[in-house]
């Protein structure tokens, strides 16, 4: 046997025990990635309060709760689906975009949909839409994982965008296209019931 032969051999043999054991420390699938997080007057939970580690972003934005309830993106996706078509401002056209009803969110973190809540929606820049329950209930708000079929990204518009068809709203479809998103918060990644 030459020696190139032996350490393509080698190397063959090596191979399936390198890629188990690569296997056990790779991170987990990214469905189970957690995307978002909901924390204030809900019943369940699923973490417990921010980590200064892990949570930079949360620190950063001044986020304090002892306990939250945190969705994966297959659970999110596991919710009953819904879609609006608004007519965005960045083109001006219509785009179809879909994912669960914000309400179904809310709901599956525990929150008292008859009780008359506020919902503080918080997108990666810091930026933050409060709405009352109503509002979300009103305007068939969705908190969209999809835009024309693309699954929105961060770096986008996601991970998620809480958004509803500004045109169905009586005090909103009147206004400049730029000023009817304002409630619209994309990269959305924390929410606070209040």
């Amino acid at each position: 046997m030459n020696k190139r032969d032996f350490i393509i051999g080698a190397s063959a043999a090596a191979w399936p025990a390198t890629g188990a054991a690569q296997r056990r420390t790779e991170p987990a699938p990214a469905a189970a990635m957690q995307v978002l997080t909901i924390a204030g007057r809900i019943s369940r939970s699923t973490r417990g309060p921010v980590d200064p580690v892990h949570d930079q972003l949360m620190k950063r934005h001044g986020i304090r709760f002892r306990r939250a309830y945190a969705f994966g993106v297959a659970q999110l996706l596991g919710l009953p689906v819904q879609s609006v078509q608004p007519t965005l401002e960045y083109d001006g056209k219509v785009h179809a975009l879909r994912g669960p009803a914000l309400l179904d969110v809310l709901d599956a973190a525990g929150a008292n949909l008859r009780e008359p809540l506020q919902v503080g929606v918080r997108a990666l820049d810091g930026y933050v839409a409060n709405l009352s329950l109503a509002q979300v209930r009103e305007r068939a708000m969705i908190l969209a994982t999809h835009l024309d079929d693309k699954p929105l990204s961060i770096g986008g518009l996601g991970p998620l965008w809480a958004v509803f068809d500004p045109a169905a709203v009586a005090d909103l479809r009147d206004k400049p296209l730029p000023q009817r998103f304002a409630q619209c918060p994309w990269g959305v990644y924390f929410i606070e019931v209040a």
